[in-house]
C-alpha cells in the first residue's frame, strides 16, 4: 500500500460527473472536492542527487502524507486531485516529468518507480483543485517552460493572471507559471505584485526550478527550508526532521550552488 493512514473523505456529498457521489479514489476525472480553495502542498530540492522516495514518500509528514493530513494547510484539508515530480537528470537532459489527476496515495507505481528516480533537482507537488477548476493532470504541477519546473502553492483570480498561449491548462497555477516565466523568472517579486493588484487575496507561493537555480516565493501560505550538507529542500510544511526555518511571508528564497539568501520581494 502507497498510503500510510486511511483514505480521506469528502465532506459533502456533492454528486460527481458520473452522476455518483465523490470517493477518495476519485469517481470521475472531472470531479473536484466541494469547496475547497485551490490549494497544494510542494516540495523542492536543490543539491547532491536523492531519490524522489527519499523526498516524498519516506518521511513521516512527507508529501504523500500531506495528501491525505497537512499538518498547516491553512485553506483546504486534503490534496486529492493529482500529483506531480518534474526533475532536471543528472545526464544533462532535458527536465523530465510524471504527473497525474489521481490522489498520490491511490498510486501504486509511484510506490514502486520512485526509488529509482534519483536528481540533485527535484520538485513535487500535490494539488487541491477549485470548483471550476480543470482536474486532469495537465493541471498538476509541475509545469515546464524554457526549462523551468513550476509550482504553485494557493489560489488566484484568473483574471488577474490574463490569458497565456503558452499554459499548460486553463487552471490559475498554470496561466500564473506561464506569466511569471514569460516576464522572466528573476522578475518573480515584480510580476506577482503586478499580478496581486487584481486580486488582493491572491495567494502566490511558487516554486521554479532550474539546472542551476531554485526560487522559492512566500506570498500568503507556508514556506519552509532546510539545509544539510548535501543541500537545500524547501517546502509547504516541514517533515519531522530538525532544523527547519520558516520563510517570512512576502520573501523570496534563491538557491544556487554559491549558497542561500531570503529577501523580500522585489517590487520592480
Amino acid at each position: 500500500m502507497v498510503a500510510r493512514g486511511p483514505r480521506p473523505r469528502p465532506r459533502c456529498g456533492r454528486r460527481s460527473a458520473t452522476g455518483t457521489t465523490r470517493s477518495a479514489g476519485r469517481s470521475s476525472p472531472a470531479s473536484v472536492w466541494p469547496g475547497t480553495p485551490e490549494v497544494c502542498r510542494h516540495l523542492a530540492w536543490f543539491g547532491a542527487p536523492r531519490s524522489v522516495a527519499s523526498l516524498v514518500l519516506a518521511p513521516a509528514n512527507g508529501l504523500l502524507t500531506q495528501s491525505w493530513a497537512p499538518r498547516r494547510q491553512a485553506h483546504g484539508t486534503v490534496n486529492a486531485d493529482g500529483w506531480g515530480i518534474g526533475l532536471h537528470p543528472e545526464d544533462g537532459g532535458a527536465a523530465a516529468r510524471w504527473r497525474s489527476d489521481k490522489p498520490m496515495w491511490s498510486d501504486t507505481n509511484l510506490v514502486s518507480m520512485a526509488p529509482h528516480l534519483r536528481a540533485g533537482r527535484v520538485v513535487a507537488a500535490v494539488r487541491s483543485a477549485s470548483e471550476g477548476m480543470p482536474a486532469d493532470a495537465t493541471a498538476a504541477a509541475p509545469f515546464l517552460h524554457d526549462g523551468w519546473l513550476v509550482s504553485h502553492n494557493g489560489k488566484v483570480d484568473r483574471g488577474a493572471v490574463g490569458p497565456s498561449l503558452a499554459a499548460e491548462s486553463a487552471c490559475d497555477a498554470a496561466l500564473l507559471a506561464a506569466r511569471v516565466v514569460a516576464a522572466g523568472p528573476h522578475r518573480v517579486g515584480a510580476t506577482l505584485h503586478e499580478v496581486a493588484v487584481g486580486d488582493p487575496a491572491a495567494r502566490l507561493n511558487l516554486l521554479l526550478l532550474s539546472r542551476d537555480e531554485l526560487l522559492a516565493t512566500r506570498w500568503g501560505d507556508t514556506l519552509f527550508l532546510r539545509r544539510d550538507d548535501e543541500g537545500v529542500l524547501v517546502a509547504s510544511e516541514p517533515d519531522d526532521d530538525a532544523g527547519w526555518e520558516e520563510v517570512p511571508d512576502r520573501h523570496l528564497v534563491t538557491v544556487t550552488g554559491a549558497g542561500v539568501r531570503v529577501e523580500p520581494l522585489a517590487t520592480h
